[in-house]
Parts: structure tokens; sequence; C-alpha cells
């Protein structure tokens, strides 16, 4: 690494308000130091977010800056808003801490803003002195801070964050720690800028997934109770209906169901995407608990197409080590589709069997199928085959998916075969139960 050439060495001494201060001689660092500087560019730029390279870098420059304190603070609201999204300390309490904020316009802040001049703070009592409606100096002295260092990190020019450096002791910052941080200033600034937006494309997509976990909740209990009513009046439990009122109860039924159905897949999507879907596996009967009462859910569809139901089981019961409740999620959503996509008039068959410690399920139906170039398409979010014979029949994308992430969590296996145009097969194998091995 080369030594720090820059002859024009700046800084703001808030001792000299409204006044740049020109190091008087650059502070040229030694072999250690800029071993220690090597070892920190190598590293923060493979961090994996802000909160890592935050306390990489407090742990790691404690012999380069004294620093008790060392926070970060992002720009928001188009460089309008300061918020202070980390901090670590060696002490405690703190009381500006994250979450806080501040109006950048008419701050001490607003230079460096503009144009990315450091800035050094070696006496805090006395700049609370001339300074009293300073609000985040008041709280820092609470904490015993007596001196600091703004340094803004900057990318292409374009301010990113500001980096701020506490000591728990007067006159602790100068050139010297000016120039150091120039040295690891632009690795770091990318660094941050790279990580920072990870975490908030993160943090939209969480946010994303609870909002749609509480919209599809809310939409789903609902129409599941509109479902009952209309199957209710249906059956003629209030009152028999005529053929053309019952007609018209029918068709709101099944299009309350295509939206519940809908929900549901988006709500189990919202589960597994936001974490909070628990694996609960014990010991279950596949046959009775799981696959029977499946079977059961989507049988209506199925009469409704004259599908036929073949089942080929090659024992009574087999034992698995499963969690039930997602299971019967994955039986549903393959039963399901095998309805859906399949030919009126058709067949859909289940095959279940055991061996070799493993269970083998199998869900066929004669239908369109889908072309070979299309499998690749299948168990991804959203995605669905373009053939105008399944573009017709309505789904959401996320069944087969949610199927796929339930088999990747029993340390199972899943794939699908077809012939165009004759038939499709989805098929699972899962470990059996140590009992049935």
């Amino acid at each position: 690494m080369k030594k720090n050439s820059n002859t024009n060495l700046r800084y703001i001494d808030a001792a000299a308000p409204g006044r740049e201060t020109q190091a008087p001689g650059i502070y040229s660092p030694s072999e250690k130091e800029i071993a220690a500087i090597d070892r920190v560019n190598r590293k923060i730029a493979g961090l994996r977010n802000v909160r890592d390279t935050l306390e990489f870098l407090f742990a790691e420059t404690q012999d380069l800056f004294p620093c008790d304190r060392i926070g970060l603070a992002f720009f928001e609201e188009g460089g309008k808003r300061l918020a202070l999204r980390h901090v670590i300390a060696n002490y405690s309490p703190q009381f500006i801490g994250e979450g806080y904020t501040s109006d950048v316009s008419g701050s001490s802040l607003e230079k460096i803003f503009s144009d990315g001049t450091p800035r050094i703070i070696n006496d805090l009592e006395a700049y609370a002195a001339a300074n009293p409606g300073s609000a985040s100096t008041a709280l820092l002295l609470r904490e015993g801070v007596m001196s600091s260092m703004t340094c803004p990190l900057l990318v292409d020019g374009r301010p990113v964050a500001l980096l701020f450096r506490s000591a728990r002791r007067k006159n602790a910052y100068n050139e010297r720690e000016i120039s150091l941080h120039l040295l690891i200033a632009e690795r770091l600034s990318q660094a941050v800028e790279k990580t920072y937006l990870i975490d908030e494309l993160s943090r939209a997509m969480n946010s994303y997934m609870e909002m749609l976990g509480f919209v599809t909740h809310e939409l789903k209990s609902p129409l599941d109770s509109i479902i009952m009513m209309g199957k209710t009046m249906s059956s003629g439990y209030l009152g028999e209906l005529s053929p053309k009122h019952k007609d018209y109860i029918d068709r709101m039924i099944r299009k309350a169901e295509y939206l519940s159905s809908i929900a549901g897949d988006y709500l189990n999507l919202s589960r597994f995407e936001s974490g909070r879907v628990t694996f609960n596996p014990r010991n279950a009967g596949f046959i009775r608990e799981i696959a029977e009462e499946s079977l059961e859910i989507i049988m209506p569809q199925a009469r409704e197409k004259n599908i036929a139901i073949e089942k080929r089981y090659s024992e009574p019961e087999i034992s698995v080590e499963c969690d039930q409740a997602l299971m019967k999620i994955v039986m549903v959503n393959l039963l399901g589709n095998a309805v859906k996509y399949g030919d009126a008039d058709g067949i859909v068959r289940l095959t279940v069997s055991a061996g070799n410690g493993t269970l083998s399920v199998a869900v066929w139906n004669s239908g369109p199928g889908f072309a070979p170039e299309e499998k690749h398409r299948l168990f991804k979010k959203f995605s669905r085959l373009g053939s105008p014979e399944l573009a017709a029949r309505k789904g959401s994308g996320i069944g087969l998916y949610t199927t796929w992430k339930i088999i990747q969590v029993h340390g199972g296996k899943i794939w699908a075969d077809s012939e165009k145009g004759e038939w499709a097969e989805f098929s699972f194998t899962l470990p059996l139960a140590p009992s049935s091995r």
C-alpha cells in the first residue's frame, strides 16, 4: 500500500466554527499501521451485512483509532434526514442509539454532507456550551463521550453514510486519524453501500411477506365462511332452491373456492419466506393420516370433472417421520394440480410404496402434460408453464414452489415427468421413520 500522499488534507475543526483546517503536515503511517490497514481493506469487502462490517471495524482498528464508540448513520429522504442504524460501544448505557434520526438541513452535519469534509470535535463540553441546541451532543455527554470524529463515506463522490468514532477523553483526534481513515474510506464506503442495499432489500422483502401474510389471512377467513354458507344454501338446508338459483350459488361457491385456494397459496408462501413456519416432525401413518385425508379434500373437484381416482398402496400403512400439517399441504397441492390440469373424464392415480428405507409417492394424471424443455420451470416461485392448454387453467404459480420447500425441509427429493399430450406425473421420496426401515 502506498503511504498517504494527499497534500490537501482538510477537515472541520469544531473549535474554529465556520473554518476548515488545513493539516500542517501529512501524517506518514508506520509499517505496522499500513499492515493493519491492508488487513482491514482485504476483509471488509467480503462481509455479509452492515452490522458485521461495523463490528469488524470496531474490533480491528482499536490500535489505529482511539474509539470507545462507533456509529453508522445513513442518509434518507434524498439526503434530508440522517438515521443512525448501528451503534457499538465498549460501555453502557448508550443514550443515543440505533433508530435515532435528525434533519440534515441547518445542522452541523450539513457541511459534511454537502462536500464530504470530515469533522473533529475534541472537546464536546466546550462544543455543547457553544451549541446549546445540539440534542445529540447532550446525549453523548451523558455517555461520557468527550471527543468525536465524523467521516463521510462516499461512493463516486456521492454521500452514502456517516461514520462516527467517539472517545471518552478529550483531544483524541487529529490529522493522523483523518489520514488513516482516508486509507480505508474507499473500500469501506463501497462495502457499506453494498451491504446496506442488501439489508434494505431483505428488510423490504420481509415487510412485503408480512403484509402478504396479513392480507391473505384476512381474505381467506371470510372466503371460507362464504363457501360454507353457500354450500349450506345450495344443499337446500335453508329451503328448496330453484335450479336457476342453485346454479348461481354453485358458481359463487366455485369462484370463492378458487380465491380461497389462491389466498392459501400466498399465505403458505408468506410463512415460508418470513421464516414463520415451524417444523414439527413426528411418526405418522402416511396413508391414513396424510394421503387419505388429502384425497377427501380434493374429491369434490374430482367429482365435478368426473375424474376417477385410483389408489395403489403397496402396504395398508406406512410410517414416516414428518410434519403432518406440512405434508398435507404437499399432497393437497399435488392431487389438486392433478385434478385441475387433468382431463375431464380422466384418471388421477396415487401410488404410495416403501422400500430401502424410503417412502415413494407418485401422483399421475391423464391430460395435456408438459414439454421436456419446460420441466426446468417447475418448482420455481411464480413460474407457470406456457402451453395454451395449461395457461388457460388458472393457478398462482406458488403451490409447486411451496411443495418443493416442504420436501427439502424433510430431506427428501421431488421431480416431475411427462409425455406431452398424454400424461404428467409428480413424484417425491422421503426417509422412512426409523422403526419402518
